[in-house]
């Protein structure tokens, strides 16, 4: 079991005083057999009403309401987990899902329908083109292994790019520029996977990692695909890996700009400076 502490702050600063409208958060891990909240503290100035309820992903998510005029918006979240998933790759797949390609069950299909790829697609369109490079029907391969190639094809082909600008690259930009960011790959990887016919969302959430050359940030993003008989696993083409103990997932979805962190608005004089900032440590 890993312990680690996660600090989030975000300050908004207004070039006068505004009137702030409903602010949704979405900043606290998703708990499960996987990861425990020890402790979670939400501070927020000015002063908020706050309510707590689970969005249709099963997301945990507050709303803040404000009474007071401000200047700038403060909001620091600080949550210590426990986080279990220390061999993600101890999981067992159905037989009948074992190999690529396969077909959900009818009942799980159902379920899984809003993750699927059901648009009609050209079939010489850019990401079909891509994805014909690295797996050609008639090819017997293990699922597992056809995503981790996936995964592992952005990581080595595709330049990462820290983006400061708000938004996700459509599949084919991220292609055709060669560059993206974390969110970019995710959902890169999350509509490849679609397209061959499973069934993958969108993760956003943090990432504890040694410093290294390239600073991938703290806040991170990923993609889920569900394997039938081991459930939603994670796959991080950023990095090229499978997720694991230093993941910590805060919100999935099916579409990536459904879950930002922090969302809201204001009524006044246009204008507002970001500051954000984001440690994960790990503790004792």
């Amino acid at each position: 079991m890993q312990r680690y502490k996660i600090l989030h702050r975000t300050y908004y600063n207004f070039s006068a005083e505004v009137r702030l409208e409903p602010h949704t958060l979405r900043l606290r891990p998703r708990e499960g057999h996987e990861l425990h909240i020890e402790s979670a503290v939400l501070r927020i100035t000015p002063a908020a009403t706050l309510r707590w309820h689970r969005d249709v992903e099963d997301n945990s998510v507050a709303t803040a309401t404000f009474d007071t005029p401000a200047r700038q918006l403060a909001i620091e979240s600080e949550v210590i987990i426990q986080q279990f998933n220390e061999t993600p790759l101890d999981f067992l797949v159905a037989d009948y899902a074992m190999y690529y390609p396969f077909a959900h069950t009818p009942e799980d299909r159902v379920v899984l329908s809003p993750y699927l790829n059901t648009a009609e697609h050209p079939t010489d369109d850019p990401l079909a083109a891509w994805i014909a490079r690295l797996w050609q029907p008639g090819e017997r391969i293990q699922t597992y292994a056809l995503l981790q190639r996936l995964g592992s094809h952005i990581h080595q082909t595709l330049a990462y790019r820290l983006r400061e600008e708000p938004g996700v690259q459509p599949a084919a930009d991220t292609l055709s520029r060669g560059t993206g960011s974390c969110r970019d790959f995710a959902n890169l990887f999350m509509e490849a996977a679609r397209r061959l016919g499973l069934a993958a969302r969108f993760v956003s959430g943090y990432l504890h990692a040694p410093p290294s050359a390239i600073d991938y940030g703290a806040t991170h993003a990923w993609a889920e695909v569900f394997m039938p008989g081991a459930g939603w696993k994670g796959f991080d083409p950023t990095i090229g890996e499978i997720a694991g103990t230093g993941h910590i997932a805060v919100a999935v979805a099916r579409l990536p700009e459904s879950v930002p962190p922090i969302a809201g608005s204001f009524v006044g004089s246009p204008g507002a400076n970001l500051d954000v900032g984001v440690w994960v440590t790990e503790l004792d």
